[in-house]
């Protein structure tokens, strides 16, 4: 049986629906040793902002029984390197591209959108959910407001499709999905991840020198699954899911919940190779279930 792993998000076609989520791939170089990211169905890039960032202080990443907790704190090169030295490889290679942005004020999310709407990456990813910084990141994302109006000023700038990336510690997911939709959003991707912290017994202090962090891997996994399934049934846009998806039977259910397409973070982190581990489960899922496009399967999850 030919099997159509290719799926559709925001009119861009994606080979298949696995995406290396942002943070974990860097701008495409950091696993290119072992395959070719054309593999995959696409890499959103890591957060970028408008101008250099460091990130924050070390130690910045602290291991959990089923995760990890971080708060590099969108330590990137700006825009300007991004559209010069990293996006011309990686269209080079044949790729599917979303740049990931996020800024400390409205303006800086429109300014960095206006600069990319006249490069070939397929698509914007708008990061109002990042809980690793000071100013701006998830502060856009918490309230139904904020999110409309950081949506809307990248909307007025670029005619590039459109997601918006939410953030899970809200008190109501679907309305700030609704908000962003309503400002001219083209697909909803999340979740982000869980703000969490871990105390060294030792030094009385937090391991993390930012004291919290974001919480990933497979300990958020039904938190996100939930949330898809929630937004997925409010929305009319495309839905991208991510949170602790580990497996081939993970993105299943992602996509039978609602997502068109899933996001990889940290298990790539553990094993570099879980996103054609992932495909590979897929394509099996499809043949041992008379499965020709896995398109097919988005939202067919039914409810008791």
């Amino acid at each position: 049986m030919k099997r159509d792993l290719t799926v559709k998000v925001a009119g861009v076609t994606f080979p298949n629906p696995v995406i290396a989520a942002s943070g974990v791939y860097g701008f495409g170089e950091c696993y290119t040793d072992l395959y070719p990211l054309s593999l995959m169905g696409g890499v959103s890039c890591k957060g970028m902002t408008l101008h250099k960032r460091d990130g924050n202080t070390p130690p910045r990443i602290a291991e959990t029984s089923s995760g990890m907790l971080n708060s590099v704190g969108l330590q990137n090169p700006g825009v300007d390197t991004f559209i010069n030295t990293h996006l011309p490889r990686l269209k080079r290679d044949g790729n599917v591209i979303i740049a990931n942005i996020a800024g400390e004020t409205v303006a800086d999310y429109a300014e960095i959108a206006k600069l990319l709407d006249s490069t070939d990456v397929d698509m914007l990813e708008v990061n109002i959910s990042c809980p690793n910084v000071k100013k701006g990141g998830a502060a856009w994302g918490v309230t139904a407001e904020g999110a409309a109006s950081v949506t809307k000023a990248v909307r007025a700038v670029t005619k590039k499709p459109l997601m918006v990336k939410l953030t899970p510690n809200v008190t109501d997911i679907v309305e700030i999905a609704k908000a962003a939709e309503s400002a001219g959003a083209d697909a909803i991707s999340l979740i982000n991840t869980l703000l969490g912290m871990r105390i060294d017994i030792r030094t009385k202090r937090p391991i993390l020198r930012n004291n919290v962090g974001g919480l990933s891997g497979p300990a958020v996994f039904p938190v996100a699954l939930r949330m898809v399934w929630q937004v997925a049934g409010a929305v009319k846009i495309d839905v991208v899911g991510m949170g602790g998806i580990n497996s081939a039977e993970d993105a299943v259910e992602m996509m039978l919940a609602g997502a068109k397409a899933v996001q990889i973070g940290t298990a790539i982190i553990s094993d570099p190779l879980a996103p054609l581990k992932i495909i590979g489960g897929l394509e099996h899922y499809m043949d041992t279930n008379g499965i020709k496009r896995i398109a097919d399967i988005t939202g067919t999850a039914r409810p008791w």
